[in-house]
């Protein structure tokens, strides 16, 4: 990882959607665009991230409603940003101090330009490595 910048192996692309957005509809979004989170906008501000885990820990294991319950709900409020110039070894290392798999990314004026996740930066590291180790995880059907 020595020698990239976040802006190297984040994600680009940033869903936004609603915090009353419910949980049946923001999986949908998920699914469509094939992406595991979203940030979650309260009117022009920004309120938290939600991931797919969210989803399952916060909601299915609670038995949450999911055509009423909303995103806001259930969304990680604690917002925890990189500015993309920093390494991808910075990021990881936040990443573990914080125990958490995903941050936004921001340019220099704080606005909100990507996601970078646990998974970016494996990729980036070790392509081929990251690839097997996760194959060997999926459940076989």
């Amino acid at each position: 990882m020595t020698g990239y910048r976040v802006s190297d192996v984040m994600t680009r692309r940033v869903v936004y959607l609603p915090a009353e957005t419910t949980l049946d509809e923001a999986a949908t979004v998920m699914r469509e665009a094939d992406i595991g989170d979203v940030v979650v906008t309260d009117g022009a501000s920004l309120a938290g991230m939600l991931t797919d885990r969210d989803i399952v820990v916060r909601a299915v294991a609670e038995r949450a409603n999911p055509s009423s319950t909303t995103i806001g709900s259930i969304t990680t409020r604690e917002v925890v940003m990189i500015e993309q110039h920093a390494t991808a070894g910075e990021a990881a290392a936040l990443m573990r101090e914080r125990g958490i798999r995903r941050v936004l990314v921001c340019d220099s004026d704080r606005k909100l330009v990507g996601i970078v996740s646990l998974g970016d930066l494996a990729m980036q590291l070790d392509p081929q490595s990251a690839l097997s180790e996760i194959s060997e995880q999926a459940p076989t059907v």
